[in-house]
């Protein structure tokens, strides 16, 4: 027995509850794709603005969306119906540790290769300055989509994990962020997180106004990760629409459903499920926002996700995480994030226990406003993702049977680990 299984021997892991929390869903199936996107592009005579001959940038960002390659595809295919040449770039930041080999590996990881999508995949963190906004700050761009005759961002609208404004993420950050690779990104999280929306516009604006963006296609989710929408935007309308755009998507991502929760236990974070490794729109944490509903006191994490490339950023927002994520995570891939995104809170390190209980009891232990009689509130989640599912401790249950979206599952039952220590099924 290790130190830390003699300090909390005395500590109980509330038993679980499974429960399923109803929630607003995406209907587009993965062969629906193509014809979403062309409805709306065809209704707007959006098609029209690429002309035969001209060489058309494509910008994929970093984050896994449903379908991302299948989307991508349709896009390339619509545009070489029309006679020109596409080829794809990956409008990333800092991502891929900040390389242009770790960049094009995160596409390929999503399905995106030269092979499948059939156009060249221009992967460079070289960029060009080509203007600066009217308070200063330089605007650059990727050189490769510098050098093409029109720029069409790829972008999921969605709430921002560290700022909030009329912008948050969606085709203008993915022109200023993910076109504006390292250096670009750099620059604009220079000013801090207070002044992100308002740079992230004001930097988009000159490229609109630089460079020629026919249209993008924004991407809607739903808060389990399926498509809920497709709509192209032109250009010009993208600091007008965008808004909406972002209201509609804030709608559909609720957050953990209690009033206040002791212990938030997350089985992975990483990058597949959160541009901070777990979504603040979930937990009511974040770095730079504060803490709100469920005012969570303390979070375990247990692992890093395979998805994340070995990217643990976000693991900062936690309180307690394991040996096992430590060793999963890898410097060179994470710090670059956190030092292009001037956040260093959300790449720190927590307290490392030996195994998933200690980690969970440590939580549990250090806990200092937990006052229900029927013991701790807590939360357990495979990931901020998996929001339809997840399980609660008998404490939470009288206050989940008010709520008409939260639906009981079953009886409680004690959590299992095995011989190490650990959650059999977490690797």
């Amino acid at each position: 027995m290790n130190i830390f299984e003699k300090l909390f021997q005395e500590v109980e892991i509330p038993e679980l509850i499974p429960v399923r929390y109803h929630l607003p869903m995406g209907t587009i199936r993965e062969e629906e794709i193509r014809t979403y996107i062309e409805r709306s592009l065809k209704e707007r005579n959006l098609l029209d603005r690429i002309l035969p001959g001209q060489t058309a940038a494509v910008a994929v960002g970093s984050r896994e969306i449903p379908h991302m390659d299948r989307i991508a595809r349709c896009v390339v295919e619509l545009i070489k119906e029309r006679g020109a040449h596409p080829f794809i770039f990956p409008a990333m930041g800092s991502h891929g540790g900040a390389t242009a080999e770790g960049q094009r590996e995160l596409l390929a990881g999503f399905g995106i290769t030269e092979e499948t999508m059939g156009v060249p995949i221009k992967s460079s963190m070289e960029t060009v300055r080509i203007a600066e906004t009217p308070d200063g700050l330089p605007v650059h761009i990727d050189k490769n989509a510098d050098g093409a005759d029109c720029i069409i961002p790829l972008g999921r609208v969605k709430p921002h994990a560290d700022f909030r404004g009329k912008i948050e993420s969606g085709l203008m950050k993915m022109l200023t962020i993910g076109c504006g690779k390292q250096y670009g990104a750099n620059l604009c999280h220079s000013l801090g997180m207070e002044n992100m929306s308002r740079n992230v516009t004001a930097v988009a604006r000159e490229i609109l106004k630089h460079k020629n963006v026919p249209f993008g296609i924004a991407i809607m989710e739903d808060a389990l990760h399926h498509l809920y929408k497709l709509e192209a935007v032109p250009g010009e309308r993208f600091e007008e629409e965008e808004p909406e755009l972002l209201l509609e998507a804030k709608s559909l991502i609720p957050g953990i459903p209690f009033e206040k929760v002791d212990v938030l236990v997350l089985e992975e974070i990483g990058k597949d499920c959160s541009g901070a490794g777990m979504d603040p729109n979930v937990t009511g944490r974040s770095q730079s926002l504060g803490v709100w509903k469920p005012y969570i006191e303390r979070i375990a994490i247990l692992n890093l996700s395979e998805k994340s490339h070995h990217n643990g950023a976000g693991v900062g927002g936690g309180d307690v995480t394991t040996r096992r994520f430590l060793d999963k995570m890898d410097f060179d891939i994470t710090y670059p994030n956190g030092i292009t995104s001037h956040d260093l809170q959300g790449i720190k390190i927590p307290a490392v226990m030996p195994n998933d209980r200690t980690a969970v009891k440590m939580a549990l232990e250090t806990c200092i406003g937990a006052d229900s009689p029927e013991g701790f509130r807590m939360v357990w989640m495979k990931n901020t993702l998996c929001l339809d599912s997840f399980f609660i401790s008998p404490a939470l249950l009288a206050e989940a049977r008010t709520d008409p979206d939260l639906e009981i599952l079953g009886e409680a039952r004690p959590v299992s680990f095995d011989e190490a220590g650990n959650i059999p099924w977490i690797k």
